[in-house]
């Protein structure tokens, strides 16, 4: 499961790295969580791409009201391409999530510990995503939102958690955005080198948003504050 995640790079050159136009400008976030707008790259036409504002927690187009979005947040690599809830989004509604790392929580002591785990360039990536526009049939309110696809974690991160988001670099995204149905076996074989470092237990707290977070932190002992 990945249910944090941070991005604060430059959005206009992480943008570029990934072929698409900034026409809006992303502020940094260091403590996203669900339900939140969070910034992602889709395909535009045949060969365009754009970056865009998605909620986060996937609402199918059949979907009867907003809150189903809310046990939706990640899709299985192994099961997206079957399961109703994802699998039109698969075929046709792909996109690219932007981030520079991601939280997980290890159990250390009898506490659970967050990590922040980045590529070990320390670049920003981008992890595989799905999305869909819904629309209320009453109101004709429309909300786009996306999904954050996780596989089985590689030998790195089974340290940390038993499962990761699909990291993807350029060359995997453009495979991604393309259709290929192989590249999530691929990057799961494959994912790019990582480094991970405990950080404060402030995360816990979706109202906690600044670079501190990221910060590396010895464990606190248990019965701390966070």
């Amino acid at each position: 499961m990945c249910g944090r995640f941070a991005f604060y790079s430059p959005s206009e050159a992480t943008a570029a790295l990934f072929g698409a136009d900034a026409s809006i400008t992303v502020e940094p976030h260091y403590n996203i969580a669900p339900a939140q707008q969070i910034a992602a790259i889709r395909k535009a036409g045949a060969v365009a791409r754009e970056l865009v504002m998605l909620r986060w927690g996937l609402l199918p187009f059949w979907a009867k009201d907003p809150s189903m979005g809310n046990r939706l947040i990640n899709a299985r690599a192994e099961t997206v391409a079957e399961k109703p809830s994802f699998r039109a989004a698969y075929k046709q509604r792909r996109c690219l999530v932007l981030a520079d790392g991601f939280y997980e929580w290890k159990l250390e002591s009898g506490v659970k510990t967050p990590y922040f785990i980045s590529l070990a360039s320390g670049a920003p990536f981008a992890i595989a995503g799905l999305w869909e526009n819904w629309q209320d049939k009453e109101s004709g309110e429309s909300i786009q939102s996306t999904a954050l696809i996780t596989t089985a974690a590689n030998d790195f991160m089974a340290a940390v958690h038993h499962r990761m988001p699909v990291v993807l670099l350029p060359e995997t995204a453009d495979r991604w955005l393309g259709g290929d149905n192989t590249v999530l076996d691929d990057v799961t074989a494959n994912a790019p080198e990582l480094q991970a470092w405990p950080v404060s237990r402030r995360v816990n707290n979706a109202r906690n948003d600044d670079a501190d977070l990221i910060k590396q932190q010895s464990p606190s002992p248990p019965g701390s504050p966070d």
